[in-house]
């Protein structure tokens, strides 16, 4: 049990979610367990964000033009490496950035957007597993405020809604790659390592299609 529990039976793991749902906490504690190498999505470093938050309408595009790019620079340069030396987690997907594009952009701007998307989308390499994560929309409010991240400070819960809604529709949807859904209300990753051996027991055992996860513990 414990050689299952330190190794991987996929080489590239995506975890998903929306903000507050702890893709990245999950992320870090995979990598420790696997010894993986990590992928983290630029998202501070983007000039527009914090202007985002105080007026969408207005940095909406700008911001996710930047997101996109951002991502598919940094996907490209994973492409170049060799995934099959070691285990590779990242806490984002690249797809997600549709996401987000669908509920901020007006049509105009989401129709070039979507024109971009097209040409880059293709080129980007698709995970061997994705673990989507879901949780109340309490827990996620209180994650975000935990985190005290200055840009996040007054969030907006109407479109934390919103988004955790749109997720749910686009993996109700997904069948691009085998997929693990787990509901992360009652636990915390980051608090236990054991809280990891059973989603990762899932995990290892998911060839094909989606699957459900509802992991019991302390929030």
């Amino acid at each position: 049990m414990a050689d299952r529990l330190t190794q991987s039976t996929h080489r590239y793991i995506v975890v998903e979610g929306p903000i507050g749902v702890g893709k990245t906490t999950l992320t870090k504690a995979l990598a420790r367990r696997f010894s993986a190498r990590t992928v983290f999505e630029i998202v501070e470093e983007n000039p527009f964000l914090a202007n985002f938050y105080q007026d969408k309408n207005k940095f909406a595009f700008q911001t996710q033009l930047f997101f996109l790019l951002s991502r598919f620079k940094q996907q490209q340069e994973l492409f170049q490496q060799d995934l099959f030396a070691q285990v590779t987690v990242s806490d984002y997907l690249f797809a997600k950035d549709r996401i987000f594009a669908s509920i901020t952009l007006d049509p105009n701007e989401l129709s070039l957007y979507e024109r971009i998307y097209e040409h880059l989308g293709p080129r980007v390499m698709k995970p061997d597993l994705v673990v989507y994560l879901q949780a109340r929309q309490d827990i996620l409010l209180g994650r975000i405020k935990k985190r005290a991240r200055e840009f996040e400070r007054k969030f907006d819960a109407d479109y934390l809604a919103e988004l955790s809604r749109t997720y749910n529709d686009f993996f109700h949807r997904y069948e691009e790659t085998p997929l693990l859904i787990i509901n992360t209300s009652d636990v915390d990753y980051s608090e236990s390592e054991e809280a990891l051996d059973e989603p990762i027991a899932k995990m290892n055992s998911i060839k094909a299609g989606a699957h459900w996860f509802s992991p019991m513990g302390r929030k």
